[in-house]
């Protein structure tokens, strides 16, 4: 616990648990839309960036991450998507 210049007791902020990406998704979001209304103070803006960058950092690296598992389960040969055309082949 650390003390305020008045003498009141104030929490450490403690470190959050790694959140999903689904979490970190929905609370970039989140940020979006409270910075695009405008009714952030200047220094909420700055923190709502701050938090925003930290996420979209954790986004990437999430994508990152799945990206070299699907590279690794398909034997590192990445193909183009083809579902529409052979869906409408099995169709037919």
């Amino acid at each position: 616990m650390v003390r305020k210049a008045g003498g009141a007791p104030v929490e450490e902020a403690q470190p959050s648990p790694a959140p999903s990406f689904e979490d970190a998704i929905g609370e970039l979001e989140r940020l979006v839309e409270r910075m695009e209304s405008g009714s952030l103070s200047l220094e909420d803006s700055l923190a709502a960036y701050r938090r925003g960058a930290e996420l979209a950092a954790f986004c990437r690296k999430s994508l990152a991450g799945v990206q070299q598992q699907v590279k690794v389960l398909e034997g590192e040969l990445l193909r183009p998507f083809e579902g529409g055309a052979a869906a409408d082949a099995d169709e037919a």
